[in-house]
């Protein structure tokens, strides 16, 4: 038998880590994001009389010799990528043989798109000259400086050569904490992209924690003093300079099992749990890549189940941009990770400031999906709370109707709002009303939908956001919605026909225990009727 989900995470996790994963980060010129503010820059600024696409030559060739230089100086490896090359395998070669406290190890080069601006040139009788630009996608050359940061460990700053200019930058929360640890002497053993083990694991998290808008402020300031850059000092003290915006962060929580197998039967106990209820948008299993006679197998051979020695398995939720997964790593730890691509899918600015905020958003919805893989595992209510459910009750003076188990429209109800989807942001009116409808079958109105959430609010199984016309389920809620949705889904659903009148000859076992259990009885009922 699995053992139990919450009992696995209370009793088998030797370390549990929350820190900031990957950050990837892009720095823009504000002044320069308009056709208006590059004529400004041309025309008032450097004081030519007409903006024109030649007067940007002269910068990018400039900015080119620069770096050539730098790198011809410090005797830095220039490699030129080609598509499809991988540039991470690239790096980590050169980084493997970089001996260096700290400095750039690789100076890559390759052509890539960006959006940028192309010029059209007006003319016409009686028009004097005049160019007008637009932003559109054109191919420019890109420089990226692999470096290696006494802060930070391994990163990278990619510089494109063209107006605007953008900057994107790529580090490691995980890196910058291990750094802090060797500088403290807490001794640690790493796991690939995390931490296997801590000799104080306070220590670990309070610098996990520790991590904050102005070291990646600081990271910045210090690399783009140090490299070449396409505009000069004087330019950049005039406020031509970059600022920092989010374009991915990714948030983790990593628990390390004290025996690989307890893993093994968590994921076993997860998956199990979500291939028939259905409630995530995806549960896959990443098998080897490729197998070859030459592939070494399992060293219990291969088995047909649903999780298997040589299978990584991986749940995966979706919303908007951004997405949840779960994953095995390396078979000693749970990775629970939120990425968030785009930060206004939760109504977030992406400026750097905003950092703290969604990173505790993203540690919210880490834990909020361990609480229902742990609630989905570990449902049973008790008497008197089935009860209250089963009846209607007056909350606040106001009458609430009761949520009867196999009601169509409750099991229908109970079955939407445990969605791995509504995880992030809860959910709205609008939102759960098709998924009520399909569920139940039957046209399903907002009105309807409306005196359900009220139901729902009042018995206490959902939450509403402040501020606004979200929901989300309260602790309580989802443990009533998996005992409904398991009790009906696994056991009525599939086993009622036994207690119905047989109509055809196949074999049901069930069926067959109940009609021997009848027989018993009814034995015993004459045996106790002969005696008297």
């Amino acid at each position: 038998m699995t053992p139990n989900i919450a009992d696995i995470i209370r009793h088998h996790v030797s370390l549990e880590v929350r820190c900031v994963d990957r950050l990837y980060l892009h720095a823009y010129m504000p002044k320069l994001q308009t056709s208006g503010g590059l004529c400004y820059f041309l025309r008032d600024y450097l004081g030519y009389p007409i903006p024109s696409p030649a007067l940007l030559k002269p910068i990018h060739d400039r900015f080119v010799t620069a770096v050539e230089q730098f790198a011809a100086d410090h005797a830095i490896p220039v490699v030129p990528f080609e598509p499809g090359d991988d540039k991470d395998v690239i790096a980590t070669a050169h980084r493997a043989r970089f001996t260096a406290c700290e400095g750039v190890v690789l100076l890559g080069t390759a052509q890539e798109k960006v959006r940028s601006f192309k010029a059209r040139k007006d003319v016409g009788p009686g028009v004097k000259v005049r160019f007008e630009f637009s932003r559109q996608w054109v191919a420019v050359k890109q420089f990226y400086f692999y470096v290696h940061d006494p802060d930070w460990g391994p990163a990278f700053v990619k510089i494109s050569t063209y107006l605007p200019y953008p900057v994107k930058l790529c580090l490691n929360g995980h890196e910058w904490v291990k750094q802090q640890l060797r500088r403290q002497r807490i001794p640690f053993e790493a796991l690939d992209n995390g931490f296997l083990s801590c000799a104080d694991p306070i220590a670990l998290q309070t610098v996990c924690d520790a991590l904050g808008p102005a070291d990646i402020q600081a990271f910045f300031d210090r690399w783009s003093q140090r490299l070449p850059w396409p505009l000069t000092v004087a330019d950049r003290r005039a406020g031509y300079d970059h600022r920092l915006a989010i374009n991915q962060l990714e948030v983790s929580l990593t628990q390390v099992f004290d025996r690989p197998v307890q893993g093994r039967h968590f994921f076993e106990a997860v998956i199990r749990e979500n291939l028939d209820l259905g409630r995530p948008d995806r549960v896959r299993l990443l098998f080897p890549i490729r197998i070859t006679r030459a592939t070494p197998p399992p060293p219990v051979g291969y088995r047909t189940r649903v999780i298997t020695d040589g299978v990584n398995p991986s749940l995966h939720v979706d919303y908007k941009h951004s997405h949840v997964k779960q994953y095995f790593k390396q078979d000693r730890a749970l990775r629970t990770e939120v990425t968030i691509n785009n930060p206004r899918d939760f109504w977030v600015r992406k400026g750097l400031v905003n950092l703290p905020h969604l990173r505790d958003l993203g540690e919210q919805i880490n834990r909020k999906l361990l609480e229902v893989e742990r609630l989905s595992h570990d449902c049973v209510l008790t008497q008197d709370a089935l009860d209250r459910l089963q009846q209607p009750t007056l909350v606040a003076e106001q009458r609430v109707s009761a949520l009867r188990f196999g009601d169509p429209r409750v099991m229908a109800l109970v079955q939407a709002i445990i969605g791995f989807a509504h995880l992030p942001r809860g959910f709205r009116n609008r939102d759960l009303r098709p998924q009520v409808e399909a569920l139940w079958g039957r046209p399903y109105s907002a009105a309807q939908m409306t005196y359900d959430l009220r139901r729902l609010r009042l018995k206490g199984l959902i939450h509403r956001i402040p501020k606004t016309h979200r929901y989300t389920a309260t602790t309580y809620g989802l443990k009533v919605a998996f005992f409904y949705a398991k009790l009906y889904l696994r056991i009525f659903r599939p086993n009622w026909p036994a207690l119905l009148p047989e109509q055809d000859g196949f074999p049901r076992s069930l069926r067959d225990a109940l009609d021997l259990l009848d027989r018993e009885i009814q034995k015993l009922h004459q045996q106790a009727a002969f005696a008297a």
